[in-house]
Order: C-alpha cells, then sequence, then structure tokens
C-alpha cells in the first residue's frame, strides 16, 4: 500500500494483477492491502478498481493488463503481487508507452530492463525475498536449533550474528516460523547487481 501510495501521489485509480483467485498467498495480501487502505485516512483517496486475475500465465496476464488500460483509461498504477503477473504487465505497459506505473512483486533477471525513475520505464521499483538473506537466517537457524539454543517453539528467541535478533512466531498451518522481515527493494540503484543473482 505504501508503494501504491507512493507511486499515485496519494491518490486516484489503482489495481491489482494477481495470480489465481485461489491462491491462499496471494489472497492473504490482497486482504491486507484492502484492510490497510480501509483502515487509515491516508489512503482515503486511492480508488481500488478491480482485481484481476492472470493465473500466472503470461498470456492471460497480458491480457488482464491490456483489459485493465481500456476498461479504466484513469489507472494511475497496477500492483501485481506475482512473478509472472509483474513481468507481463511490464512489458505491455512499457511497449504501450503507458503512462500507468507498476509495483509489486518480481524477479530481478526479469524485471531490470523495466526498472527506472523515468517515463521510459513502466516500474519504478518493486519488491522480492531477498535469498542471500533467507540463506543466511537458514543457517543461523539451524545452527541454533543444533547448538540447543533455540527448539523450534513459539516465542524462542535468538540472534542471528550480524542480521540480528529474531523470534520463533506461530505459523498459519499451526506449526512455527521465522519471519526473516520485509521484502526487499530492487530500484534503479541496485538491478543492475541483483538481476545477476536471481
Amino acid at each position: 500500500m505504501d508503494a501504491v501510495y507512493d507511486i499515485t501521489g496519494g491518490e486516484g485509480q489503482w489495481a491489482i494483477l494477481s495470480a489465481t483467485s485461489q491462491a491462499a498467498n496471494q489472497n492473504a495480501w490482497i486482504d491486507s492491502m484492502k484492510e490497510i487502505q480501509a483502515a487509515d485516512s491516508k489512503y482515503a483517496n486511492l480508488e481500488l478498481v478491480e482485481v484481476a486475475y492472470g493465473d500466472d500465465e503470461p498470456q492471460k496476464s497480458t491480457d488482464q493488463t491490456q483489459a485493465l488500460l481500456q476498461n479504466y483509461p484513469d489507472l494511475k498504477v497496477i500492483c501485481a503481487p506475482t512473478t509472472v503477473g509483474i513481468a507481463a504487465a511490464a512489458k505491455v505497459l512499457q511497449d504501450q508507452g503507458s503512462s500507468v506505473k507498476l509495483t509489486g512483486l518480481g524477479l530481478p533477471s526479469e524485471m531490470a530492463e523495466y526498472i527506472g525513475d523515468d517515463d521510459a520505464h513502466s516500474c519504478p521499483y518493486m519488491f522480492l525475498w531477498n535469498p542471500i538473506d533467507l540463506g543466511r537466517l537458514g543457517a543461523y537457524t539451524s545452527a541454533a536449533l543444533v547448538s540447543g539454543e533455540i527448539t523450534g517453539a513459539e516465542g524462542d528467541k535468538f540472534t542471528a550474528g550480524d542480521m540480528g535478533d529474531y523470534e520463533i512466531v506461530k505459523a498459519g498451518d499451526g506449526g512455527t516460523e521465522i519471519i526473516l522481515g520485509a521484502p526487499f527493494k530492487f530500484d534503479p540503484s541496485n538491478i543492475e547487481e541483483w538481476k545477476e543473482v536471481y
């Protein structure tokens, strides 16, 4: 929501291009975005016009993006929390020279040519996980489990080296998990480096 707010300037129409309507993670993110928008007056001038579904298929995501552009001439931003959807939408927007901008979750290697802070690029910035930090946290967690510092129980705490302190929390499936933190932001300052990583 903060990215949508930032890119739109805090007002105007925006849409979501999701994967499938049955994708639990996509639906959780969409529900959270709707809840955040409804709960904070900061977002009062933003209008979510549609949640479109590209079914994580490039052609359907392309078709859905084109339909959004046709159906909403005042659209400002598309948020695509799916790597397939964001790549398809980025190509449509950039190829058509559209003023509509894009953000969401994408792979740096697939999105590098679309990321920029000028009118020639469709995506000012996007997010995804930092696989290096995920791997580091996984290694620190494994070491803490093996040493007995943690047991995997909810509420266990440990220090993951220079990454800082983490706490084991309840997971949606009834087990426990460790949350790395906020997604990693890919923008013009780092996209060239990260497109070589993944």
